[in-house]
Protein backbone atom coordinates (compact mmCIF):
# COMPACT_ATOMS: atom_id res chain seq x y z
CA UNK A 1 0.00 0.00 0.00
CA UNK A 2 1.34 3.42 -0.97
CA UNK A 3 1.76 5.82 1.92
CA UNK A 4 -0.99 8.48 1.66
CA UNK A 5 1.31 11.51 2.02
CA UNK A 6 4.80 12.40 0.88
CA UNK A 7 7.54 11.99 3.47
CA UNK A 8 11.21 12.83 3.06
CA UNK A 9 14.20 13.95 5.09
CA UNK A 10 12.92 17.50 4.64
CA UNK A 11 9.59 16.69 6.29
CA UNK A 12 11.00 14.39 8.99
CA UNK A 13 14.29 16.04 9.95
CA UNK A 14 12.81 18.25 12.70
CA UNK A 15 10.85 15.49 14.48
CA UNK A 16 13.77 13.07 14.23
CA UNK A 17 16.25 15.63 15.57
CA UNK A 18 13.88 16.48 18.44
CA UNK A 19 13.54 12.81 19.39
CA UNK A 20 17.28 12.17 19.14
CA UNK A 21 18.11 15.31 21.14
CA UNK A 22 15.54 14.45 23.80
CA UNK A 23 17.20 11.08 24.46
CA UNK A 24 20.67 12.66 24.50
CA UNK A 25 19.49 15.21 27.05
CA UNK A 26 17.66 12.42 28.85
CA UNK A 27 20.93 10.59 29.48
CA UNK A 28 22.49 13.80 30.74
CA UNK A 29 19.56 14.55 33.04
CA UNK A 30 19.50 10.98 34.34
CA UNK A 31 23.13 11.32 35.41
CA UNK A 32 22.48 14.61 37.20
CA UNK A 33 18.91 14.42 38.50
CA UNK A 34 18.21 13.88 42.20
CA UNK A 35 16.41 10.64 43.04
CA UNK A 36 13.11 12.52 43.32
CA UNK A 37 12.19 14.66 40.32
CA UNK A 38 9.42 17.25 39.96
CA UNK A 39 7.24 16.29 37.00
CA UNK A 40 4.30 18.64 37.47
CA UNK A 41 3.66 22.16 38.70
CA UNK A 42 0.29 23.71 39.53
CA UNK A 43 -0.97 26.86 37.87
CA UNK A 44 0.75 29.03 40.49
CA UNK A 45 4.10 27.35 39.86
CA UNK A 46 4.15 25.14 42.95
CA UNK A 47 5.42 21.55 42.52
CA UNK A 48 2.60 19.04 42.96
CA UNK A 49 3.82 15.93 41.14
CA UNK A 50 6.96 13.85 41.52
CA UNK A 51 8.58 10.75 40.02
CA UNK A 52 11.81 8.82 40.02
CA UNK A 53 14.67 10.19 37.97
CA UNK A 54 14.36 7.55 35.21
CA UNK A 55 10.81 8.64 34.40
CA UNK A 56 11.81 12.29 34.74
CA UNK A 57 14.66 11.84 32.28
CA UNK A 58 13.09 9.48 29.75
CA UNK A 59 9.31 9.69 30.20
CA UNK A 60 8.84 12.55 27.76
CA UNK A 61 11.42 11.35 25.19
CA UNK A 62 9.58 8.01 25.06
CA UNK A 63 6.31 9.90 24.68
CA UNK A 64 7.80 11.94 21.81
CA UNK A 65 8.71 8.70 20.06
CA UNK A 66 5.15 7.46 20.57
CA UNK A 67 3.67 10.68 19.21
CA UNK A 68 5.89 10.46 16.15
CA UNK A 69 4.83 6.86 15.52
CA UNK A 70 1.20 7.90 15.88
CA UNK A 71 1.61 10.72 13.36
CA UNK A 72 3.07 8.21 10.92
CA UNK A 73 0.27 5.71 11.52
CA UNK A 74 -2.80 7.97 11.33
CA UNK A 75 -2.72 8.52 7.55
CA UNK A 76 -2.60 4.74 7.10
CA UNK A 77 -5.46 3.77 9.42
CA UNK A 78 -7.83 6.67 8.70
CA UNK A 79 -10.78 5.57 6.50
CA UNK A 80 -10.41 8.94 4.77
CA UNK A 81 -6.69 8.51 4.21
CA UNK A 82 -6.91 9.93 0.69
CA UNK A 83 -7.73 13.37 2.13
CA UNK A 84 -4.39 13.66 3.95
CA UNK A 85 -2.55 14.47 0.74
CA UNK A 86 -4.66 17.65 0.48
CA UNK A 87 -3.25 19.02 3.75
CA UNK A 88 0.01 17.12 4.04
CA UNK A 89 2.07 20.31 4.45
CA UNK A 90 -0.07 21.35 7.42
CA UNK A 91 0.14 17.83 8.83
CA UNK A 92 3.93 17.95 8.81
CA UNK A 93 3.92 21.44 10.36
CA UNK A 94 1.63 20.31 13.19
CA UNK A 95 3.85 17.29 13.84
CA UNK A 96 7.03 19.36 14.01
CA UNK A 97 5.62 22.25 16.06
CA UNK A 98 3.98 19.94 18.61
CA UNK A 99 7.21 18.04 19.21
CA UNK A 100 9.27 21.25 19.36
CA UNK A 101 7.00 22.82 21.98
CA UNK A 102 6.94 19.64 24.08
CA UNK A 103 10.72 19.36 23.77
CA UNK A 104 11.13 22.96 24.99
CA UNK A 105 8.89 22.23 27.98
CA UNK A 106 10.91 19.08 28.69
CA UNK A 107 14.15 21.05 28.73
CA UNK A 108 12.77 23.82 30.91
CA UNK A 109 11.28 21.42 33.44
CA UNK A 110 14.46 19.35 33.52
CA UNK A 111 16.79 22.30 34.03
CA UNK A 112 14.46 23.57 36.75
CA UNK A 113 15.00 20.24 38.49
CA UNK A 114 18.74 20.84 38.28
CA UNK A 115 18.32 24.07 40.22
CA UNK A 116 18.17 26.64 37.45
CA UNK A 117 15.83 29.57 38.27
CA UNK A 118 13.14 28.88 35.68
CA UNK A 119 9.60 30.14 36.27
CA UNK A 120 7.74 27.20 34.77
CA UNK A 121 4.32 28.78 35.39
CA UNK A 122 5.34 31.81 33.31
CA UNK A 123 7.25 30.19 30.47
CA UNK A 124 4.97 27.20 29.81
CA UNK A 125 1.86 29.31 29.01
CA UNK A 126 3.89 31.19 26.40
CA UNK A 127 4.95 27.96 24.70
CA UNK A 128 1.43 26.50 24.83
CA UNK A 129 0.04 29.77 23.53
CA UNK A 130 2.42 29.67 20.56
CA UNK A 131 1.27 26.11 19.83
CA UNK A 132 -2.40 27.20 19.88
CA UNK A 133 -1.69 30.17 17.60
CA UNK A 134 0.18 28.03 15.06
CA UNK A 135 -2.61 25.44 15.08
CA UNK A 136 -5.21 28.18 14.69
CA UNK A 137 -3.45 29.72 11.71
CA UNK A 138 -3.48 26.42 9.83
CA UNK A 139 -6.78 25.04 11.13
CA UNK A 140 -8.74 26.15 8.07
CA UNK A 141 -6.50 24.11 5.76
CA UNK A 142 -7.23 20.75 7.37
CA UNK A 143 -9.48 18.59 5.21
CA UNK A 144 -12.18 16.21 6.33
CA UNK A 145 -10.71 13.23 8.20
CA UNK A 146 -11.38 11.09 11.27
CA UNK A 147 -8.44 11.98 13.50
CA UNK A 148 -7.31 15.58 13.06
CA UNK A 149 -9.29 18.77 13.48
CA UNK A 150 -12.72 19.62 14.89
CA UNK A 151 -14.60 16.35 14.58
CA UNK A 152 -18.30 16.53 15.37
CA UNK A 153 -21.05 14.41 13.82
CA UNK A 154 -21.94 17.38 11.63
CA UNK A 155 -18.45 18.36 10.43
CA UNK A 156 -17.78 14.74 9.51
CA UNK A 157 -21.06 14.59 7.58
CA UNK A 158 -20.60 17.71 5.45
CA UNK A 159 -17.61 19.21 3.66
CA UNK A 160 -19.14 22.68 3.84
CA UNK A 161 -19.81 22.43 7.58
CA UNK A 162 -16.29 21.09 8.13
CA UNK A 163 -14.67 24.01 6.28
CA UNK A 164 -16.72 26.75 7.92
CA UNK A 165 -16.34 25.29 11.41
CA UNK A 166 -12.59 25.04 11.00
CA UNK A 167 -12.33 28.63 9.82
CA UNK A 168 -14.13 29.74 12.97
CA UNK A 169 -12.14 27.29 15.09
CA UNK A 170 -8.91 28.73 13.69
CA UNK A 171 -9.78 32.21 14.94
CA UNK A 172 -10.83 30.82 18.32
CA UNK A 173 -7.55 28.92 18.69
CA UNK A 174 -5.54 32.05 17.89
CA UNK A 175 -7.46 34.15 20.42
CA UNK A 176 -7.19 31.38 22.99
CA UNK A 177 -3.44 31.12 22.39
CA UNK A 178 -2.97 34.85 22.95
CA UNK A 179 -5.01 34.71 26.17
CA UNK A 180 -2.98 31.73 27.43
CA UNK A 181 0.22 33.68 26.86
CA UNK A 182 -1.19 36.49 29.01
CA UNK A 183 -2.28 34.28 31.93
CA UNK A 184 0.98 34.77 33.90
CA UNK A 185 -0.02 38.44 34.24
CA UNK A 186 -3.35 37.57 35.87
CA UNK A 187 -4.00 36.31 39.36
CA UNK A 188 -4.42 32.59 39.99
CA UNK A 189 -8.23 32.52 39.73
CA UNK A 190 -8.41 34.61 36.56
CA UNK A 191 -5.63 32.70 34.83
CA UNK A 192 -7.15 29.34 35.65
CA UNK A 193 -10.55 30.56 34.45
CA UNK A 194 -9.06 31.62 31.14
CA UNK A 195 -7.25 28.31 30.71
CA UNK A 196 -10.20 26.05 31.51
CA UNK A 197 -13.03 28.32 30.44
CA UNK A 198 -11.42 29.09 27.10
CA UNK A 199 -11.00 25.41 26.23
CA UNK A 200 -14.60 24.67 27.22
CA UNK A 201 -15.87 27.65 25.23
CA UNK A 202 -14.08 26.50 22.07
CA UNK A 203 -15.63 23.04 22.40
CA UNK A 204 -19.14 24.39 22.98
CA UNK A 205 -19.01 27.10 20.30
CA UNK A 206 -17.68 24.83 17.55
CA UNK A 207 -20.10 22.07 18.51
CA UNK A 208 -23.14 24.37 18.40
CA UNK A 209 -21.92 26.21 15.31
CA UNK A 210 -21.40 23.01 13.34
CA UNK A 211 -24.85 21.78 14.37
CA UNK A 212 -26.51 25.03 13.27
CA UNK A 213 -24.70 24.96 9.93
CA UNK A 214 -25.72 21.36 9.34
CA UNK A 215 -29.37 22.07 10.15
CA UNK A 216 -29.39 25.02 7.73
CA UNK A 217 -27.81 22.86 5.05
CA UNK A 218 -30.49 20.19 5.48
Amino acid sequence: MKYPINISWKTEIVPLLVIAASFVFGFYFYQNFPEKVITHWDFAGNPNGYSGKFFGAFGLPIMFLGFYGLFLALPLIDPKKQRYREFQKVYHIFKSVLLLVLFAIFLLASFANLGYPIAINQVTPILVGVLMIVMGNFMGKIKNNWFMGIRTPWTLSSENVWNKTHRLGGWLFVIYGILIMLTPFFNYAAGLSILLGGALLIVVVTLVYSYILYKKEH
